[in-house]
């Protein structure tokens, strides 16, 4: 943590952060002294922990903390000095004991004094289960500890260890630097194609010193005189020397423009690994959740983990808890036999559980298994008639993968009782749910009698985004590829009509078609050739062929957030750059297949148009939109493009008031705070302008309040919108309103 961090944090919160920290070394070191109570490193590094949550209780004056990392210290010196020897039941109270210390540590700074006053009966409970450690003998009873309640769950084993200084930072410094540097990585491009037009500029001028050459040969020396002739051969040492000098730069620059694009290339890989973490961040509270659940359900349970050095987005990692302890309390509960069953099957009493983690074509992949029962094929097929989902004819059609898939339903379990462990059936839902949210996938399989795996395929980072880039009315889209399926060229005759509605054949399957101008209401160029650029987006049951105008390229994307204050703009997720610094927007998939299901369930789904759009020859109704920001100058040329109106744009007040004297507009759209000239400035001066005092002018700004819209309006704007209003259809209906439709 850098010095002006600490600066920021209270003494207590810093004690948590320790706490957390040194709560994990006792919770590794406690499984690991269950398996082996001798252990000596393991007792070294729990009595070196607890000896420090004591100082740290102590320095912030947390008096309960205090007594309990002393009694904790006080059993592992025993440990150490073979007094005692840890049996499972000591480990119970050990672990009860860092669960209430972690629980203390997690306490709101104002709440932190009840634990020395109104919660001391808690504290004292568990002081005297340490106690009873301590005067263990072969003949003393159980002690029936009870249970503390953790409002937060504790981590449980040590986390992967690292040589590396370790800062803490805030994730908008973070994601700060990383847009940086992918703009970074953007504008190094640059030099590359001014590189190219140096190379045109040389050839250029070859080509002129070729041409003074056969001047010279078509010109007969006897007819010039000496100033004619030395000025010839003047000129063409002039070439030659241009020609060196422009040679020896381009050399120069093609130098930098390498280093340059490796510089920056680094600088990006640098600031994208800021994002990562450990996958064993998120792992190490795993062994304590199977410890715990095996013991309740009765089961030797045996936990692997593996790979976790491998770095993960913190985004990603964040999200991951959950859906592992999910997967992990499923497996228990429904996978893992008794060890009696396990003996009658011929396999080990103790089950196995895997968590892996590595990366993988460009992904992270995450495996979690068992070798355990499987899933009972028939009993799913059953359950799946009984609940309706799917006549018994059909069922038994279903492939095995087919079927499984039934499994991430929402409410969907095999067990017919519910517990506090699973039965409810939103365990794997919620899985999938989180899946889907990364861009990722998730797939299970089964084997009667082995077991049963869940294979995670995840984005490494939500930064970065392999897409593919498609030209929708004049406009790049990017298509997340994660939720592309497929890339076709469709021959216009194999387009066929279904229930009122064109679908075409893939692989055996009926893919609607839809055109992706109607979804995001884009107007759309006449039709030409044969065949129809689509891109199929979504999952098998649940698939459309969207129409575009042209396909690009594929691309990795540095993802750019678009300003929350926008809200959600229907089907975009986000922005990002492209090469030469354009922007592009990306396609949210999965809204857009909401909308497509919208238009079918609303039977408004129009036909695909392989002609010329109707009034695609009507002139259309021109907008001037005036505003600083990038972002929101071009979200508003593309909403008002996309439905239909010719847009262009100023960076400024002083940039708008040119281009609204020069160019014939139907309506100029206008922020307020600007350089050089403000949007009151701006709309005066249109007002007062005999040739300019017809167009109105709508006023679109973050200032919501009454003064700021009578300021706006009294100045002569016709229409005053805050841009908190672009979840909707606000702006676009606002225009309308204003000047009409966008064909004239």
């Amino acid at each position: 943590m850098s010095v002006d961090d600490l600066k920021n944090v209270s003494m207590i919160e810093l004690f948590r952060i320790d706490a957390e920290g040194q709560a994990a070394v006792l919770t590794g070191g406690l499984l690991a002294l269950e398996r082996d109570p001798k252990a000596a490193d393991h007792l070294e590094a729990c009595m070196r922990a607890a000896h420090s949550l004591k100082g740290a209780a102590r320095i912030v004056g947390l008096t309960a903390g205090v007594r309990i990392a002393h009694a904790l210290e006080d059993c592992f010196v025993a440990a150490q000095g073979g007094r005692i020897s840890l049996a499972q039941r000591d480990v119970d109270r050990l672990l009860r004991g860092v669960d209430l210390l972690l629980l203390i540590a997690k306490t709101p700074e104002a709440d932190i004094e009840e634990w020395n006053t109104g919660k001391s009966a808690e504290v004292e409970t568990c002081l005297t289960t340490l106690e009873a450690v301590l005067a263990q003998s072969e003949a003393a009873p159980a002690v029936d500890v009870p249970q503390v309640d953790r409002k937060i769950s504790a981590p449980s084993a040590q986390p992967v260890e690292t040589n590396d200084r370790v800062l803490r930072v805030t994730a908008e410094s973070v994601n700060r630097l990383l847009g940086l540097a992918g703009e970074s990585r953007v504008k190094s491009g640059w030099v590359k194609g001014f590189t190219e037009s140096l190379l045109r500029l040389k050839r250029l001028q070859y080509d002129t010193a070729r041409a003074l050459d056969n001047l010279r040969e078509a010109l007969p020396l006897r007819e010039m005189d000496g100033r004619a002739q030395g000025a010839l051969a003047d000129m063409h040492r002039r070439l030659v020397d241009c020609e060196l000098l422009l040679a020896d730069r381009l050399d120069a620059l093609d130098h930098f423009e390498r280093g340059s694009v490796n510089l920056s290339h680094r600088l990006y890989t640098e600031a994208l690994a800021c994002r990562m973490r450990p996958f064993g961040d998120v792992v190490h509270g795993l062994p304590r959740l199977v410890r715990d659940l095996s013991r309740a359900l009765g089961k030797e349970v045996a936990l692997e983990i593996s790979g976790e050095a491998t770095q993960v987005d913190r985004d990603i990692l964040g999200k991951l808890e959950a859906p592992l302890g999910h997967l992990l309390r499923n497996a228990l509960d429904h996978g893992i036999e008794s060890p009696d069953e396990r003996r009658a099957a011929g396999k080990p009493p103790e089950g196995t559980l895997l968590v892996e983690a590595h990366h993988s074509a460009g992904h992270l992949q995450i495996l979690i298994s068992d070798d355990g029962r499987g899933v009972d094929l028939k009993r799913l097929r059953t359950r799946v008639v009984e609940r309706n989902l799917i006549n018994a004819d059909a069922a038994q059609a279903l492939t095995e993968p087919e079927l499984l898939e039934f499994l991430f339903l929402p409410g969907f379990s095999l067990k017919d009782d519910i517990t506090d462990i699973s039965g409810r059936g939103v365990g794997l839902d919620a899985v999938q749910d989180m899946v889907k949210q990364v861009r990722g996938t998730v797939r299970v399989t089964s084997v009667p009698g082995r077991g049963t795996s869940f294979h995670l395929q995840l984005p490494v980072t939500l930064s970065v985004l392999r897409a593919v880039l498609a030209e929708i009315g004049g406009e790049p889209y990017a298509f997340p590829l994660a939720f592309v399926s497929r890339i076709v060229r469709l021959p216009k005759h194999k387009i066929d009509m279904l229930e009122g509605r064109q679908h075409f054949d893939l692989d055996g399957r009926r893919i609607g078609l839809v055109s992706a101008h109607q979804v995001l209401g884009t107007v759309a160029p006449p039709s030409t050739g044969d065949e129809l650029p689509v891109i199929v987006v979504g999952e098998a049951n649940q698939s459309y062929g969207v129409i575009v105008d042209r396909l690009l390229d594929q691309r990795e994307l540095v993802v750019q957030p678009l300003d929350s204050h926008l809200g959600k703009i229907k089907d975009i997720s986000a922005g990002a750059l492209m090469d030469d610094g354009s922007p592009v927007l990306i396609v949210d998939a999965e809204d857009m297949i909401r909308s497509v299901s919208r238009l079918v369930s609303m039977g408004d789904l129009a036909r695909v148009e392989t002609g010329a759009a109707a009034g695609g020859e009507k002139k259309r109704k021109r907008v001037l939109v005036v505003d600083d920001s990038l972002t929101v100058r071009e979200l508003e040329r593309k909403l008002l493009g996309n439905h239909g109106y010719e847009v262009e744009v100023a960076v400024d007040g002083m940039d708008g008031w040119n281009a609204v004297r020069t160019g014939n507009f139907n309506l100029v759209v206008t922020d307020i705070d600007m350089p050089r000239m403000d949007g009151i400035e701006l709309v005066t001066r249109i007002n007062k302008d005999p040739n300019l005092k017809s167009v109105p002018v709508m006023i679109v700004s973050y200032k919501d309040r009454d003064e700021d819209r009578n300021r706006g309006l009294e100045a002569g704007a016709a229409y005053y919108l805050t841009k908190g209003s672009f979840h909707d259809d606000t702006l676009v209906q606002a225009v309308v309103d204003l000047i009409g439709e966008a064909a004239a």
